[in-house]
């Protein structure tokens, strides 16, 4: 793995410990879990069903998503599905999915977090994590508006000027 093409994440498990470490883009979502390399170089491949959630982060030494806000004060602003992940030991937290539904078929859900101005910019939870997963809203759909029938002028009014006439 080289230095460069890895990510800082912090990886919370469902019995409370978070680990520190780099996780490669490509290679480190395994069929049985999550390869993390640690600060001191040692492997680990942690199984999905103890991950609770994987934030990418900008220090490895701050807080990730679980510490951060979990919930949008309003709706969100950022394109794609506004959503509500519901874990497995009765936690919430909300997050924008892309609004593209080919990446859905992997191993788990990569969304923007309702914060992501702080320490955390993505954030990974597997599907063995959740129990349930609810759509809220879809946030800038590429439908522009709703195209109404046109209506007849109305037939009562008056006109001021005869049609045709220039003013």
């Amino acid at each position: 793995m080289s230095g460069s093409t890895t990510k800082k994440v912090l990886l919370d498990r469902f019995d409370r410990q978070t680990l520190r470490g780099f996780l490669h883009p490509e290679s480190g979502f395994q069929t049985e879990g999550v390869e993390l390399l640690s600060p001191e170089g040692s492997i680990a491949l942690i199984p999905y069903l103890q991950i609770k959630i994987l934030s990418y982060v900008r220090d490895l030494e701050a807080s990730g998503a679980l510490s951060d806000r979990r919930h949008f004060l309003a709706r969100p602003k950022a394109a794609g599905l506004w959503v509500m992940f519901h874990f497995r030991d009765g936690d919430s937290m909300e997050g924008v999915l892309p609004n593209d539904l080919l990446p859905l078929d992997g191993p788990g859900f990569s969304f923007t977090p309702p914060d992501a101005a702080r320490n955390t910019q993505r954030v990974f939870v597997p599907r063995a994590a959740l129990e349930r997963l609810n759509v809220l809203g879809v946030v800038g759909s590429p439908l522009k508006g709703r195209h109404l029938p046109k209506r007849e002028p109305e037939t009562r009014q008056i006109g001021l000027f005869a049609p045709g006439e220039r003013v």
